[in-house]
């Protein structure tokens, strides 16, 4: 059990946080602790959950990104314009289009950032602006409200009805978001590549001297990313049944900071899918509460930025420094 808490020390902070501040917000608004909102909160994160997995490889190969949410919706205009040509297509060629479109994207960061040694954090500050730009003046900003029936038809995994008349539902989003939470985890924990982009964050130099392919690292991770940005933006106009080309403007640094206070760090090599997952609801059900109590967003962005600086001063200590009862644990073992 010791070794447990130990080596998963930031997921078990993040659960501890949780449940704390669920049992504040329940006492703030009885609308809050309710099956409904539990699933509502749930289905409406997938989107976020399915970045932030993507988002979560790149930072571990020791880099960032701030252009997938516009490539996001790249994705999914680009998409929703070839599925028009084609004549509606299906969920098959809906998602290899919103997929193959994003990992070129990605791909396009990669090859700026290996070809001429730019910095990651820059090349996507320039790539964010280029994509978000094209994306502005071809479309004008018109939304596409136009989608084949499949795109638009909300599918129910699961339905019940409470005592009290309400209802709670898992749809689609949800399954998409498993799928790819669960196949981010098999890819960085139980595959070469995977051990390899820890590697290759945690210490570039050492891999490269170990044979490590660097430009495949780079366009592996910045095209896993693409790949969920352009999931995550079918997905996305799946459930707010339209294609608006700024709607996800602006995300990024929400799931950037979910994923920092699930655990990744900023200098790679070290990161989670389970701490990802949980930064993300974390944030969700922070926001979601404070706004069912009626409090300012501009509160929440002040709560949710005083959250992010605590997580990263803890990330760059040792935690079990700081966590007394770890300490002793670790003593005793």
């Amino acid at each position: 059990m010791r070794s447990i808490i130990q080596s998963h020390a930031t997921e078990f902070a993040l659960l501890v946080v949780i449940a704390v501040i669920s049992v504040v917000l329940s006492l703030s608004t009885d609308s809050f602790l309710t099956p409904g909102n539990a699933f509502d909160l749930l289905n409406s994160s997938s989107v976020n959950i399915i970045f932030a997995v993507g988002l979560l490889v790149v930072l571990i190969a020791g880099g960032i990104d701030i252009s997938f949410a516009v490539a996001a919706s790249v994705a999914q205009y680009v998409t929703a314009i070839l599925l028009g040509w084609i004549g509606g297509g299906g969920w098959i060629s809906g998602l290899l289009i919103a997929g193959g479109v994003g990992v070129l994207l990605g791909a396009f960061n990669a090859f700026l950032i290996h070809k001429f040694r730019i910095i990651s954090i820059v090349a996507t500050i320039a790539t964010f602006n280029i994509y978000f730009g094209l994306l502005m003046f071809f479309t004008r900003g018109v939304s596409i409200y136009n989608l084949p029936d499949w795109l638009t038809e909300r599918v129910i995994l699961y339905e019940r009805e409470m005592a009290d008349g309400s209802w709670i539902e898992i749809t689609l989003p949800v399954l998409v978001m498993t799928i790819c939470v669960i196949a981010t985890w098999i890819f960085i924990t139980r595959t070469t590549t995977g051990r390899q982009l820890y590697a290759f964050g945690d210490n570039p130099d050492g891999a490269r001297r170990f044979g490590v392919n660097i430009a495949a690292m780079q366009f592996i991770a910045f095209g896993w990313l693409g790949l969920m940005a352009g999931i995550g933006g079918l997905v996305q106009a799946h459930y707010a049944q339209e294609v608006v080309p700024n709607a996800l403007y602006g995300r990024e640094l929400d799931v950037l900071a979910a994923v920092v206070l699930g655990g990744a760090r900023l200098g790679g090599g070290k990161g989670t899918v389970l701490g990802c997952v949980l930064g993300v609801l974390l944030i969700s059900i922070t926001q979601n509460g404070l706004n069912l109590a009626g409090v300012s967003p501009f509160a929440f962005k002040m709560i949710i930025g005083a959250i992010i600086l605590a997580a990263i001063t803890l990330s760059n200590s040792n935690l079990e420094k700081r966590l007394p009862f770890m300490r002793q644990a670790k003593g005793r073992g």
